[in-house]
């Protein structure tokens, strides 16, 4: 088959020994060349070496480059889209007494802005400014947690086309959504009936001695990516944080910049020169008159005797004469949208939709480069590596040194949604583990405080802005105490991120309704809720709950003691289908997109996703087809992907 020849797809299967079945595709080969390196002469040496690893790790830098410069515009997009809103929000600090409403606001503009960064600093900018107190700065930092894990789990989309793949990718990603919202539900009431975050970050930070530092930066990955995006375009967070303030209203904040530097020119002027007479000889006086300005070099008392006739008498009197002085003028931006005639919100739009189209071509050459590069033993290696644990009693210890590893990569690009944003692909291909994802994630959690803290440090008024830094990395310490330290706390977040990995990989149109509803749909009924006040939240969600935690516990005691249960209650049967299964939504949304092959995310087949059913059953029930299962299953999936 020649190189421009279509490639045309076809599975055949080789059994070795009889149990290995192993798939090929015709006209696309999985390696270029088996030979071994050291069997090679030395010209074909140095040309594998060149081309199969050189020249593809360049081509990877590339794109990911273009990975992350897509973000960096993406967050751009919703800031034009929602940033006014999300200020606006901000603004009625009475909301924020409510402490559902606080994390609620927090989430919303966390993922209006696809920043918890920017949301951080403009609430730590707010409680300096005591439009916030520390106590609602706290409740809101919660919500920004949340809200920021968004970023990665609309990367893990990008790998949707393979089933086995997007079940890891989705896996990894919202074990960050898991984390942050099982920490919430724990640290929000005890936060809210025992104000342990305030009262920690009052006593730490009242035993230093704190002050102001201006020059605190946080540009070190955006020194990387501003050469490229800065000539698409430029935000201005400032309108962003005073309308959060109040000081500006949304109609008149402008966030596309139009001028982004100053610089000083040289210019003529007209020097007035006092006679002699007039002016003491030891205070000799010079007046330039520029940008209606008076310089003097004379005391303040024959300024003061000079007074508002000094035009006149430079005009009718006084000789001048024509000097070079300088002059401060502020330089227009150069960048692609600078002086449109579109709305902000048209930018948005066509920012959006580019930055996304950008971001997945890059990531489905990202994976299949690293395809290409992380195979066979290399593969292993690789992936032994990553995931390899210390010997004997210290393996405990490893997933710290993950912990670190994470958090220092994370202050590195000053940003965690870039950090689990790049990693999900490797998730997806199985070089990374979930359960080490799951550590890498947290350390990325601890690591993005440090921009609040920095942040902080910036601010007047110091030391509420520090103490709500401080409650945000206490917020995260707290939840690593509780969800990680203990080995078998790990396993809550890691079983509902890979219950989700599983469902989103059989329902494919399972993932962006999750990012609907968790992100949105959710978080605004709450919002309402909670404006209704306490009696109706409490009315409304402690049935809710109830119910909630009467399934759980069900569903624990069917996988651990089904014997012990009425046979009626040992799957969830005696509820009506729609209750327990995503049968009958898949149908719908089968039905809807049927005629848009594009659009056809129903993959579930006559198969038939219920709660109900145990992993390990499932596991048993199918161990005498594996065969025919590892050869059949990537076609139909690939044949229905987006």
């Amino acid at each position: 088959m020649s190189g421009n020849e279509p490639v045309k797809k076809s599975l055949e299967e080789e059994n070795h020994g009889g149990d290995h079945v192993e798939i090929k595709v015709q006209g696309m080969k999985s390696e270029p060349d088996t030979t071994p390196l050291r069997d090679l002469p030395w010209p074909m040496r140095i040309k594998r070496i060149l081309v199969d690893y050189v020249l593809s790790l360049f081509i990877f830098i590339g794109f990911l480059y273009l990975f992350i410069c897509s973000l960096s515009i993406m967050g751009s997009a919703f800031q034009l889209l929602g940033g006014k809103n999300a200020g606006q929000s901000l603004s009625n600090s009475e909301l924020f007494s409510n402490p559902v409403a606080g994390v609620v606001l927090g989430v919303l503009a966390t993922v209006l802005l696809q920043s918890s960064s920017t949301t951080t600093s403009i609430i730590i900018t707010m409680t300096a400014a005591e439009i916030l107190t520390v106590e609602q700065g706290i409740y809101m930092i919660m919500g920004a947690n949340i809200g920021t894990s968004v970023t990665n789990t609309i990367v893990a989309l990008g790998q949707i086309k393979d089933r086995d793949q997007f079940e890891l990718a989705f896996s990894g990603a919202t074990i960050h959504d898991m984390f942050n919202m099982l920490t919430v539900i724990i640290l929000l009431p005890v936060e809210a009936a025992t104000g342990y975050l305030r009262a920690l970050t009052a006593a730490i930070v009242k035993s230093w001695n704190l002050e102001t530092d201006k020059s605190k930066k946080q540009d070190l990955l955006k020194k990387l990516t501003k050469p490229l995006t800065d000539r698409i375009v430029r935000i201005d967070k400032k309108p962003i944080e005073k309308i959060a303030k109040g000081e500006l209203s949304v109609s008149e904040a402008r966030l596309l910049k139009a001028t982004c530097d100053t610089e000083e020119i040289v210019a003529n002027c007209t020097e007035v020169i006092t006679p002699a007479a007039a002016i003491n000889a030891s205070n000799s006086t010079t007046v330039t008159m520029a940008s209606a300005t008076v310089s003097t070099t004379t005391s303040s008392g024959i300024v003061t005797a000079l007074g508002s006739n000094v035009t006149d008498m430079a005009n009718d009197t006084l000789p001048t004469r024509v000097v070079s002085c300088t002059k401060e003028v502020k330089i227009p931006c150069d960048y692609l949208f600078h002086g449109t005639s579109l709305s902000e919100s048209a930018v948005g739009a066509i920012l959006l939709v580019c930055s996304l189209l950008v971001l997945c071509i890059a990531l489905v050459f990202m994976v299949k480069i690293l395809t290409r590069l992380l195979q066979g033993r290399v593969a292993e290696s690789v992936k032994s590596f990553v995931n390899a644990e210390f010997p004997g009693k210290a393996a405990y210890f490893t997933g710290y040194l993950a912990i670190l590893i994470g958090a220092g990569l994370t202050i590195l690009v000053q940003s965690s949604s870039v950090f689990t944003s790049a990693i999900t692909p490797l998730v997806g291909l199985g070089i990374i583990d979930l359960e080490r994802m799951y550590p890498l994630t947290l350390g990325a959690n601890v690591g993005t405080t440090v921009t609040g803290i920095l942040a902080a440090l910036a601010s007047n008024n110091i030391e509420p802005a520090i103490r709500v830094a401080m409650g945000h990395l206490f917020f995260n310490l707290t939840g690593i105490a509780v969800w990680f330290v203990i080995p078998k706390m790990r396993q809550p977040p890691i079983a509902a991120a890979r219950l989700l990995g599983k469902t989103t990989a059989k329902y494919r149109w399972f993932a962006i309704a999750y990012i609907v509803v968790v992100f949105f749909l959710i978080p605004l009924a709450l919002f309402g809720l909670s404006l209704a006040g306490w009696k109706v939240m409490v009315g409304v969600g402690t049935p809710i709950c109830l119910i909630a935690l009467s399934m759980i516990l069900l569903k624990v005691l069917q996988r651990k003691c089904p014997d012990h249960l009425p046979e009626k209650f040992r799957t969830f049967h005696f509820l009506p289908r729609w209750m327990h299964s995503l049968e009958p939504l898949d149908k719908v949304f089968a039905c809807v997109t049927k005629r848009l092959p594009c659009c056809s995310l129903s993959t579930a087949g006559n198969e038939d996703h219920d709660v109900s059913t145990d992993t390990t059953n499932s596991n048993s029930t199918n161990s005498g087809t594996s065969d025919s299962s590892t050869v059949s299953s990537p076609a139909s999936y690939t044949e229905s992907a987006v």
